[in-house]
């Protein structure tokens, strides 16, 4: 028949008869015959086998679990059962059907007895409408079709759009504020006074950045750095950090409803995952007895120490990159390029800021195998749990990966490298790198950017074209094959599933993390976007242009580039939320940080409230940081510098003596803390302390304030529970009654 239906196919080479192979091929498709399995052989390059499920089987399925399906409404005219269920539950009986020789199909593709088994994407209207209508450039602004998602791709997927859908629309927001404030930051480019007085700071001599060839140099060298500086690190920057710490709150709750809204559609609210696997296992095999719950607290310890232990290898991998930035200032100064010594220390920032995401590449492809042989020795008791406790261990593993350059940057950076006379050195030569002497803040700032760009370009780049390349190769490669085998056998008609069969074999490979890993991806980027967004607010818009592309992206891939996904049935995005709501929480603690640390903006606000002319009463319309730049400074003897040290020639125009030290608090006697300093430093404890409780009161009054499930849902199930009641009620009642 033109149109038969194929649940599965299965390809396996060419094996020579009475091989082990061809052996345990034969034993696993008898065992699927035994079951009331359809099979249908194809031969081409490579042996096709389209298998097709009894209807018994989905038969006991809808009895079992009351028919969870009978309110979808694309159902599959030849079996009555949705396409998304049949292949679902196919699936699991194909990989937990198991050979005389206790081997699974799992165990059969690692010795290559099968080479690959997938669904087919058929030619039915909701495939074309979607092809049409969802994966194309054109239609990047429309609203996704998640019902005719759901009917192909299964809930998973559709929930998997919905909230990245979700998500990219009220990044919108947040992209529009970061705009604001990073526009308004522009606009006060010239007009900062403290940027203004470094630029007229034509008198004030720098204390040299490298000890061997750099000159004094005046502290005005640095006036357009000093002006982006102040142009990202001013008031603006608070008020956006406390706005993204409840945005990410408001969001969260937000998706919490729209979440409760759709799966209730889909009659899923209450679904159990549980139960339905129960039932899975019991159609394939009515003597399957249930895995019970585990737990070993020698197996915990160990996979906790192992964990440990690779953390501690992601940090040391960040101390990497901080040797190689110090060590890389120290050649860049020493460069015969002028440029290049004149920039030594962006110089540093910017190639340690492209080694960093090329380890982040690396170490991606180290912490997925880690993770996945973390997840084997803890032996989970289901396919959820297994996903579960990966998800959490390749996102921290991730984090770390990500962030432990940012974190140093952000928090370490110029805080521990001592002061002249007295530096902080690696393995007792180069000294630890300072921040510039502008701030610390356009550091993390440039590298936010840096690498952001890098991770939404050249992985999005690399996402669409390896998989558009390798399909192409692989039909280029076949259609040869083709042409001669048909000129050879023009006598016998084609039979219509091999071509279909052929080309979905010819798509590129999906596997169980395929959806995982878009997952990972946009949550990494929502971490980008929320911790230390305080130094760069044109993270969200970035975030928001990257996923208009993304959304798109996917829908290209999984519809055009890749073999149909194994639908699952899901109500939720999984631990994915917990993830979201502990980076939610890591937001708040990141950005208080950064505001309180790496940013200016204490230290401006203690001495314009307590050292500045407005506060000693000589104020006469003067701007009240007026100075600030100048009680910034310490003073330092060029006779202190180390033994070690070449001390540069003095510049024309100046006295050999005191040279001032810029952003530090220092007494010029002993080089001790002075009484500033103190001020300082319990200013920054107290904003952090209420800045980050403030922050969580708003997010837990707005948690609160928006409800996770919508009214309407609420009272949908009441009166769902009102109307079963009552039937139930009418079969109890005495005749007669009213």
């Amino acid at each position: 028949q033109d149109e038969e239906k194929w649940d599965f196919v299965l390809v396996s080479g060419i094996h020579e008869v009475g091989s082990e192979k061809e052996i345990k091929r034969k034993k696993f498709l008898d065992e699927l015959s035994k079951k009331g399995f359809t099979i249908k052989k194809i031969e081409d390059e490579k042996l096709f086998y389209g298998v097709r499920a009894p209807k018994h089987i989905f038969q006991k399925y809808q009895w079992l679990l009351g028919n969870p399906d009978r309110r979808l409404q694309t159902l599959d005219v030849h079996h009555a059962v949705p396409a998304t269920t049949r292949i679902r539950l196919v699936n699991f009986i194909l990989q937990n059907t198991v050979t005389p020789d206790l081997e699974k199909l799992r165990d059969l593709m690692k010795k290559n007895v099968f080479e690959a088994s997938f669904p087919l994407h058929e030619k039915e209207e909701v495939r074309e409408f979607l092809k049409e209508r969802w994966a194309r450039w054109r239609d990047i602004f429309c609203q996704q079709p998640l019902e005719k998602i759901r009917c192909y791709f299964g809930e998973k997927v559709a929930l998997y759009f919905a909230w990245l859908g979700w998500y990219t629309y009220l990044l919108g927001i947040a992209a529009a504020a970061g705009l604001v404030v990073f526009v308004a930051g522009i606009t006060m480019f010239s007009s900062s006074q403290v940027s203004r007085e470094i630029c007229e700071a034509n008198d004030t001599v720098m204390c040299p950045l490298c000890d061997q060839k750099c000159p004094f140099w005046l502290l005005s060298d640095t006036c357009t750095y000093a002006k982006v500086t102040h142009m990202i690190d001013n008031e603006g920057t608070v008020l956006f950090a406390m706005f993204m710490a409840i945005w990410a709150t408001v969001f969260l709750e937000l998706w919490k409803r729209q979440r409760a809204t759709v799966v209730t559609n889909w009659d899923l609210y209450r679904w159990d995952e549980d139960e339905e696997e129960l039932a899975m296992e019991l159609i394939n095999n009515l003597q399957h007895e249930p895995r019970r719950y585990q737990h070993s607290y020698f197996r915990s310890t160990v996979v906790l120490l192992l964990v440990l232990v690779m953390i501690a290898v992601l940090i040391g991998i960040a101390h990497a990159l901080v040797i190689y930035r110090v060590v890389a200032v120290a050649l860049f100064t020493q460069s015969s390029l002028e440029l290049l010594r004149e920039h030594a220390n962006t110089a540093a920032v910017v190639t340690g800021a492209v080694l960093h995401y090329i380890t982040i590449v690396i170490m991606t492809k180290v912490n997925r195998r880690v993770a996945l042989y973390l997840c084997d020795l803890e032996k989970p008791r289901t396919f959820s749990q297994r996903e579960n406790n990966f998800t959490m261990k390749i996102f921290t593993f991730q984090f770390f990966t990500n962030f432990s350059s940012l974190i140093y940057i952000a928090f370490f950076l110029g805080r521990i490298n001592g002061h002249p006379g007295n530096y902080v050195r690696i393995a007792g030569r180069w000294r630890l790198e300072e921040c510039h002497p502008s701030g610390c803040i356009t550091d993390l700032f440039i590298q936010m950017a840096i690498i952001m760009l890098l991770k939404q370009s050249i992985s999005n780049i690399m996402e669409f074209l390896v998989p558009w390349i390798r399909h192409k190769l692989r039909r280029r490669r076949q259609r040869p094959k083709k042409r001669s085998r048909m000129l050879g056998e023009e006598e016998e008609p084609e039979d219509p599933c091999k071509r279909q069969w052929r080309s979905n074999y010819d798509l590129n490979e999906v596997n169980i993390f395929s959806l995982f890993d878009e997952f990972l991806e946009m949550v990494i980027q929502y971490s980008f976007t929320t911790i230390f967004v305080a130094a760069f607010p044109l993270a969200p818009l970035l975030a928001f242009c990257n996923n208009l592309f993304e959304i798109r992206l996917d829908a290209i891939k999984m519809m055009r580039l890749c073999r149909r996904m194994v639908p699952r049935k899901a109500n939720d995005i999984g631990i994915w939320l917990q993830v979201l709501e502990a980076i939610g929480i890591l937001a708040v603690i990141g950005n208080g940080l950064v505001i309180a640390i790496t940013s200016d903006f204490i230290p401006l606000q203690v001495y314009k409230y307590t050292y500045s002319p407005c506060m000693l009463g000589n104020s006469t319309g003067l701007d009240c940081s007026t100075g600030y730049i100048n009680h910034s400074l310490s003073v330092f003897h060029v006779q202190d510098f180390e033994p070690h040290t070449k001390v540069p020639k003095t510049l024309p125009g100046f006295v050999r003596g005191e040279i001032r030290e810029y952003r530090d608090y220092r007494n010029a006697d002993d080089y001790s803390y002075t009484v500033q300093f103190w001020h300082i430093f319990a200013a920054r404890l107290a904003f952090l302390i209420l800045f980050e409780h403030v922050a969580l009161c708003v997010k837990l009054i707005a948690a609160w304030y928006v409800p996770d499930v919508p009214q309407t849902v609420k009272n949908n199930f009441l009166d769902r529970k009102h109307k079963n009641l009552r039937k139930e009620l009418r079969w109890v009642m005495p005749r007669g009654a009213c």
